[in-house]
């Protein structure tokens, strides 16, 4: 059951201060404390510690990282975002040390509201754009 309290600039402003500067405590005013993060990769839903953990390691990997909230579109307890995210690879990630590579990805997260907070999130992106921009794997057909 939503409140409606939740505004498309406290989630541009906390998905910001989280995404581009690491203040990832900031996610707290938008998340809900049970909140659960789902990906192609994680079907049984990241939690919000385990969330904010992934960005600080993301952080670390790509210390310049810049993501851009392109489209927020809300519609009652539903909220849709496109996002884009840039950032030069200087950390080790995954165990891949740093390539000085620039990467591009862009991505949907697709949002539920309960209460007024964030509930969960269904994230799509595809991590093959980051692993080819990295040079460990190439798309290429061969044919």
């Amino acid at each position: 059951m939503t409140t409606g309290l939740l505004t498309a600039d406290e989630v541009r402003d906390a998905w910001h201060a989280a995404w581009n500067t690491g203040q990832v405590d900031a996610l707290d005013a938008i998340l809900a404390p049970q909140y659960l993060r789902y990906t192609a990769s994680n079907r049984e839903g990241q939690g919000l510690a385990a969330f904010k953990e992934s960005i600080a390691l993301c952080r670390a990997a790509f210390p310049d990282l810049s993501t851009a909230i392109v489209d927020l579109v809300r519609e009652g307890d539903r909220i849709a975002i496109r996002w884009e995210s840039a950032g030069t690879h200087s950390g080790s990630m995954l165990g891949v040390p740093p390539t000085g590579r620039s990467v591009a990805v862009s991505g949907a997260t697709f949002a539920h509201l309960d209460s007024g907070l964030i509930h969960a999130e269904h994230v799509t992106w595809d991590p093959r754009a980051l692993l080819t921009a990295l040079g460990i794997i190439s798309l290429e057909s061969g044919a």
